[in-house]
């Protein structure tokens, strides 16, 4: 049975210092749908350009003839400092609320593409994507899954894989869009439109964010609101320390460094490598558009059975299905075979993504939960960030991707490993 932080009602209204005799009212309308619709919002633009890499890569490539390591090394560049900034981020969001830190992030993300747009050296590249936008996009994980899992306990890993779905959807959309653009207005003028949006759009949807339901003198999950006029939030779980201590913490951070090795690596390289069998640009660019459709069912899919069944179990299952799928890698050569590892792989990618937040709040609870998933989420990143560079040297090295693509598979059964080893216990309180 998934372990919740506040198992019923009367406990949550102790917890927050709120008599149980009080009489409850109906909210008329729960806020945290909107909190998670805005978060979709966000997601869709800032992921789905993030993740639209792999379309401006053989731009890249054609325009300057850089190799693919120093290309890759650009993106893995980003996937750090994401990682980096999930830390201050994730803190920073426990103490002060999304809004502002989504504000900011909108702000300086924005202006990371619009100036990609006027790349000439390399220096550029990795100072305008791996850091501008790399700090820009930081907070789009780790702040919006950290809201979210305050907001909602009973529905915890299903909202969290509407949230994801988010990313999914601009996986599917957003690097058509822009192949469709760069093939009117080439990628330079690409990139200023579509930071121009991303400014935009983040910008205003993040003043509709809020840190949670005390906030708006609500509960989680909407089932009440209390009479209080001054709701305080006092959260149940372990404080950074505790869980450092805590062998099930490494562990996971473990498998969230093989995850984001391998999901990065897909996104940057599949396009190149359908190019590379001799396939068309446009549906080099629809792999990954693949990917982000099966995401999406993936997300929706494995937040729903995570609440059920768990967190650790759902991860397991994602496991199983990502051996599966490069197991299958290993033997595409023509175009049917590349478009089903991509709905098969699609699914796990997606799946990965919507438990991350909810196995935090599940293992260790919610008091310090963006601090401690902006760690996972660092670690993690340090997997994404060197998957597509290796692979890139590889790929210079060998003319190929085959051994990259083996390794692949070698960390997804690495991952499953510490998967079936962990222990779901109910999180402490911190006194």
């Amino acid at each position: 049975m998934v372990q919740k932080v506040y198992q019923n009602t009367e406990i949550y209204l102790i917890n927050q210092h709120i008599s149980p005799q009080q009489k409850p009212i109906k909210p008329r309308l729960f806020y945290g749908y909107i909190v998670v619709a805005t978060a979709v919002g966000i997601q869709i633009i800032a992921w789905g350009l993030y993740n639209s890499y792999g379309v401006f890569f053989n731009q890249l490539l054609a325009e300057f003839g850089w190799p693919r390591e120093t290309i890759s090394g650009a993106f893995s560049l980003a996937q750090i400092v994401v990682g980096i900034g999930a830390i201050f981020l994730g803190s920073l969001n426990d103490r002060f609320g999304p809004r502002l830190l989504m504000t900011f992030s909108g702000i300086l993300a924005g202006l990371g593409y619009v100036l990609m747009s006027q790349v000439n050296s390399i220096w550029q590249l990795y100072f305008f994507q791996g850091v501008i936008a790399g700090i820009g996009l930081s907070s789009t994980d780790v702040v919006l899954l950290s809201t979210t899992a305050r907001w909602f306990v009973k529905r915890r890993g299903f909202m969290s894989g509407v949230v994801k779905m988010g990313t999914g959807v601009g996986i599917m959309v957003v690097p058509v869009i822009t192949g469709w653009l760069i093939t009117l207005y080439q990628w330079r003028t690409t990139l200023i439109i579509m930071g121009t949006i991303l400014f935009v759009l983040v910008v205003s949807f993040a003043q509709l964010l809020r840190r949670d339901p005390a906030q708006m003198k609500q509960l989680p999950d909407g089932e009440e609101t209390a009479n209080s006029t001054n709701v305080p939030f006092n959260e149940a779980g372990l404080s950074l320390m505790q869980a450092c201590y805590t062998r099930k913490f490494w562990m996971l951070c473990f498998v969230y460094f093989g995850i984001l090795f391998c999901t990065n690596t897909i996104i940057v390289h599949i396009a190149p490598y359908a190019v590379d069998l001799g396939l068309s640009a446009s549906f080099a660019a629809t792999t990954i558009a693949i990917i982000g459709g099966s995401s999406i069912i993936g997300r929706l899919v494995m937040g729903i059975v995570s609440d059920r069944i768990g967190c650790r179990r759902a991860l397991i299952v994602c496991f199983v299905i990502f051996i599966i799928s490069f197991s299958w890698l290993q033997m595409v050569k023509v175009t049917w075979a590349l478009s089903l590892f991509t709905l098969v792989y699609g699914f796990a990618h997606g799946g990965f993504y919507a438990i991350i937040s909810p196995i935090v709040a599940e293992l260790f609870g919610t008091r310090s939960h963006g601090l401690l998933l902006g760690i996972v989420i660092f670690i993690g990143s340090l997997g994404g960030g060197i998957g597509p560079i290796l692979t890139g040297r590889i790929f210079d090295t060998t003319s190929s991707y085959h051994i990259a693509f083996v390794l692949l598979l070698i960390l997804a059964v690495s991952g499953l490993i510490p998967s079936l080893l962990l222990e779901s216990g109910k999180p402490k309180a911190v006194s």
